[in-house]
């Protein structure tokens, strides 16, 4: 590809990133009266005053900021990482029963304080990424005590794997669940796909060999169990015995599992992993284009036993899309790849922006923006865009020989 094509699509994602995403977060969604960031603004743009605020959301504004900073060094988004990375000190910390909570009401109190893993998992992700930013001790202490939690309480000792959810008190629970739409099992691959990012980015500060150690066992169960040897798909819910028990296809988690994979491994510089993996992450990837659209757009889901699609264009999948596309032309070097990344990200630019209030919308429904969910709130945020956005900037400048 020409070298003015791959500046063209660096210099739209820069602009998305520092002209629109994090304007957004920056300007309308603090929270000015009761601290930190607010819980949540609906499709119309309405301020919810009242709203629960979601441990997910706030650690994933700390990782999108302080990301940012490290990216770009503008004061302004470190300032923003500290007021988080404050926030979440004072809130979201239980400090009786240690772990995070999973959401506290708009003045700060504990409204759920159930210990889901998936939710600590991005509290180490984004301290990982803060400490970064910032040389804060306090905040690599806090991730390495919870990932010494998530590996005390939740990983199986007999079966291997982690196990979802927990109650204050770190007893299992009988409803797993991180929503009404996942099964209730007691070892689900988002989860693990998330303590893996997380364990990959703790890995990148803190060089640490147990740390390492359990970061390949994760890779082992992804290369081993979790990925359908036969059609290369994702399998989503397991029983604790790890037998498969659903028949959804979620064409986002594919393509997204398809990088994240493949980057822990380079991560380790483990050469016999990096052997393993490389074949099956294209693998995963290619499975993921079942569901990419003749515009560039990834629809969401598929029901394989059912034959029954989800094709609406939610956000995350399309900026997951296009960093896994970019990652699947590095494997392979064809440049159809990165011609459908850019496919997919024109998609999001004529799509899912919004132009008048900011930010993306939560999908297109019907070929219309949805207005029905949020702008931002519970699971919308601005780390999926805001980490595509940097991701295309950093593989560009090394296609562009600039790193």
């Amino acid at each position: 590809m020409e070298k003015e094509a791959l500046s063209d699509f660096q210099a739209r994602a820069r602009m998305e990133l520092t002209g629109n995403i994090l304007p957004f977060w920056m300007s309308q969604a603090v929270d000015m009266e009761n601290g930190g960031f607010v819980g949540q603004i609906d499709g119309h743009g309405n301020f919810i005053k009242e709203a629960d605020k979601g441990g997910i959301l706030n650690a994933r504004i700390l990782w999108t900021f302080s990301a940012a900073y490290n990216s770009l060094g503008n004061k302004e988004y470190l300032a923003m990482a500290e007021r988080s990375k404050d926030y979440l000190f004072y809130y979201f910390f239980d400090k009786k029963f240690k772990g995070t909570f999973w959401k506290i009401t708009f003045d700060g109190k504990p409204s759920d304080t159930k210990k889901q893993i998936y939710s600590q998992a991005f509290f180490i992700y984004a301290l990982a990424e803060y400490y970064k930013a910032s040389g804060d001790n306090s905040a690599i202490e806090k991730a390495n005590e919870l990932y010494r939690l998530v590996e005390e309480k939740s990983f199986d000792l007999k079966l291997n794997g982690y196990l979802e959810a927990f109650s204050r008190e770190w007893d299992l629970l009988e409803d797993l669940r991180l929503s009404n739409k996942d099964a209730n099992e007691k070892k689900t691959t988002n989860t693990h796909l998330h303590i893996l990012e997380a364990y990959t980015n703790l890995y990148r500060v803190t060089r640490n060999r147990e740390l390492a150690a359990r970061l390949r066992n994760l890779l082992d169960l992804f290369l081993d169990k979790i990925i359908d040897p036969n059609h290369h798909h994702l399998l989503l819910f397991f029983d604790e015995s790890w037998n498969s028990k659903s028949t959804l296809i979620s064409y986002g988690h594919d393509i997204e599992a398809s990088w994240l994979i493949y980057e822990a491994a380079e991560v380790l510089k483990d050469r016999e992993l990096l052997y393993k993996a490389r074949p099956l992450c294209a693998a995963l990837a290619k499975a993921s284009l079942e569901g990419l659209q003749s515009d560039g757009s990834m629809m969401y889901e598929k029901d394989d036993h059912e034959g029954i699609f989800d094709t609406d264009r939610h956000w995350w999948p399309q900026a997951e899309a296009v960093v896994g596309l970019m990652n699947l032309y590095e494997l392979s070097g064809d440049d159809q790849y990165l011609e459908k990344a850019i496919k997919c990200w024109n998609y999001i630019s004529e799509n899912l922006v919004d132009r008048e209030k900011g930010e993306w919308y939560w999908s297109i429904r019907n070929g219309k923006p949805n207005l029905d969910d949020d702008k931002a709130g519970f699971w919308k945020c601005p780390y999926h865009n805001a980490r595509a956005c940097l991701e295309v900037m950093s593989r560009t400048n090394k296609l562009l020989g600039e790193e």
